[in-house]
């Protein structure tokens, strides 16, 4: 059986796309709720209340900079226009370098480095009552 450049593009591409992300292969919300504590002098995920940060309840699928009564910086809505929802990759990306993926943002946490953390807190985001 021969086999053309496409075909195995294709399928090294339909491979990729069906696998899960990092955050989503095997976070543990518990594990999370505890590295959040990083993020909850300025965030909270259980309920819509803004503080330093706004609240990240419902984060998963939301429009980016859309939370009422929250002033984002100029260039996170700048950032919104090229990349207009909060999905499970961009919140990867963002919570491992946020200033580097939103250049002038003016959250000034650094971002988490272990992939675990990162995996931990997507899984505490999207299911914040399993972390209690």
């Amino acid at each position: 059986m021969r086999f053309s450049l496409s075909m195995v593009l294709g399928a090294a591409i339909a491979a990729v796309v069906a696998a899960p992300t990092l955050a989503l292969a095997d976070g543990d919300a518990k594990a999370g709720a505890k590295v959040f504590r990083k993020c909850a002098a300025c965030h909270v995920a259980t309920e819509a209340k803004n503080k330093v940060g706004p609240h990240l309840l419902d984060i998963i699928d939301r429009p980016m900079a859309s939370v009422e009564d929250y002033k984002y910086s100029k260039a996170m809505v700048e950032h919104a226009t090229e990349v207009p929802t909060w999905t499970v990759e961009a919140l990867e990306a963002y919570l491992r370098n946020p200033r580097g993926v939103v250049k002038g943002t003016k959250m000034a946490f650094a971002g988490l480095k272990k992939d675990k953390d990162v995996e931990n807190v997507i899984a505490y985001l999207t299911d914040p009552a399993a972390g209690e």
